[in-house]
């Protein structure tokens, strides 16, 4: 039986992820745009992931034979159609309404992984229907063990092939936007807020369709009736962000499928990883979002994926924008590679048709970065490293 691919259909109106990031901003409340836009502090490491990413050049061979250029790319046993993924992203339903299940949809249809956030606003059980036991679920350290425990529990009946642990968020990144936004945690929702909905009628409408945005997985963990005040106490009391090895330990014993951290940022937290039985990394700064004086993603990637790469899966997200940059990454040692905001601008910009769009856009740039260089699979990448 010969196998069906996802047809490649793209909005020419917006042939860009720059063209879906403008058109977004035009079609959700600025408190929304700037929370997915954003970074912390100064948004220095949020630039600078990106810009230094696209300091990476790569060398074409024009006159060299070649068959053709696939984007075929194996990862834990699955064989995907590209090498990128959707990466977790929190809060996904305050951003576009309804917008986990778009993407998660999405991915599915085009043989990509996506990886749900604990606190996205759609659950694992609904995330895995969608995909039929195909995404990844990416585990918010709980302070309880007995909440880890049952967290993934739920994952592992859930049939997610893949468990990746977050590491980068010890503390809240301290955000100005979100601060003067009132989405600090405890969020609150103030009349200039409310003065943005009134000016954003389609996201307003959808979200009253819908219905209020909530942190889906953790419904069975939260009192009812909570009030904006109590939800930031019980996510505080509910979760710390800091991991150990006493902490990751028990999870690698009682988790069967693949494990992945998410946040490794130097060769030490990875040479831990390697030690612990971990299956791969995401190295990851968390969008630019929890550290501004740190490193830009590519930086690390590149030493841990020279003296690790050959022991676990190095992956990376942060910083990546469009094809050219999934090229970019890849020939600097990455396998493969995560986007979170070019897939939200997406289905801001293009409501429940963005995530379709967005994966085609992308699958349509890194192609051609592969045809124009004459690359004919993914793992040949870094040879046409400049």
């Amino acid at each position: 039986m010969q196998e069906k691919k996802k047809e490649i259909k793209i909005n020419t109106k917006y042939p860009s992820v720059d063209d879906l990031r403008k058109r977004a901003k035009q079609r959700i409340p600025k408190f929304a745009f700037e929370y997915l836009d954003g970074g912390c502090n100064e948004d220095v490491n949020l630039y600078k992931n990106t810009s230094e990413i696209r300091e990476v050049e790569l060398l074409p061979y024009y006159l060299s034979k070649h068959t053709g250029s696939s984007m075929k790319t194996e990862l834990f046993g699955h064989t995907y159609d590209a090498p990128f993924g959707i990466a977790p992203v929190g809060l996904q339903g305050l951003m576009w309404p309804n917008s986990p299940e778009i993407l998660a949809k999405a991915a599915f249809e085009h043989n990509i992984p996506f990886i749900l956030s604990t606190v996205s606003t759609s659950s694992i059980e609904r995330i895995s229907e969608i995909t039929e036991g195909k995404a990844w679920f990416q585990l918010y350290h709980p302070t309880e063990d007995s909440v880890r425990d049952d967290i993934i529990k739920r994952a592992e009946a859930a049939e997610c092939p893949v468990l990746v642990i977050l590491a980068d968020v010890p503390t809240f990144g301290f955000r100005p936007r979100d601060i003067r936004n009132g989405l600090a945690m405890p969020p609150k929702m103030s009349v200039k807020n409310i003065l943005q909905v009134l000016g954003k009628p389609s996201w307003a409408m959808n979200t009253l369709k819908h219905g209020q945005p909530n942190f889906e997985t953790l419904r069975p963990y939260m009192p009812k009736g909570l009030d904006l005040a109590q939800l930031g106490k019980f996510m505080d009391q509910t979760f710390t962000g800091r991991l150990n090895e006493e902490k990751i330990k028990p999870i690698r014993d009682m988790w069967k499928g693949k494990l992945v951290i998410k946040g490794v940022a130097n060769e030490a937290d990875a040479e831990k990883c390697i030690k612990l039985g971990l299956d791969g990394i995401i190295v990851s700064n968390h969008g630019g979002r929890q550290l501004d004086a740190g490193e830009s993603t590519i930086k690390p990637l590149v030493r841990i994926a020279e003296k690790y790469g050959d022991q676990i899966k190095v992956m990376m997200d942060s910083g990546l924008r469009g094809g050219p940059d999934i090229a970019r990454t890849l020939a600097s040692g990455a396998e493969f590679t995560f986007l979170g905001r070019s897939f939200m601008y997406g289905v801001a910009a293009l409501g429940a048709q963005g995530g379709d769009h967005t994966i085609s856009l992308l699958k349509t740039e890194l192609q051609q970065v592969m045809e124009q260089i004459c690359c004919e699979e993914v793992k040949d990448f870094p040879n046409h490293l400049l």
